[in-house]
């Protein structure tokens, strides 16, 4: 059973950074899909970034240049790097996967995921 559990939200001032984390297991497939999602208060889910087995990354227009995805394959575990963080960033953020697959839309489409970790919130204060 394949499970993703994310880790590392909380709250900190605006310009501050996070980093987090989603531990991933029950999978044995070496290609994926790997991304961060998030949802904000009345809003609908949004996009972040995502990352495939080939190391191509992808990110949503408002956090390029302020955020970073990576994974560590040896730890099955991946990361998003928060930097200078904006109050419009507070949301709940999801690790989500697909495996078996050598790439990611370009889209950020979260229906592309069939994996979903149960979500960590970012809360950032101005």
């Amino acid at each position: 059973q394949v499970q993703l559990v994310e880790s590392g939200g909380g709250s900190v001032q605006s310009g501050g950074s996070l980093r987090l984390s989603c531990a991933a297991s029950g999978y044995r497939a070496s290609w994926y899909c790997m991304g961060w999602f998030r949802r904000a208060p009345g809003k609908e889910r949004e996009g972040v970034a995502t990352i495939s087995s080939n190391s191509r990354t992808a990110y949503a227009d408002s956090v390029k240049g302020r955020f970073t995805i990576s994974r560590d394959n040896s730890k099955n575990t991946l990361y998003l790097q928060m930097s200078s963080l904006k109050p419009e960033d507070t949301a709940i953020y999801y690790c989500a996967a697909r495996f078996g697959v050598s790439d990611c839309p370009q889209s950020l489409d979260f229906s592309y995921f069939g994996y979903w970790g149960q979500g960590t919130q970012v809360t950032v204060s101005s």
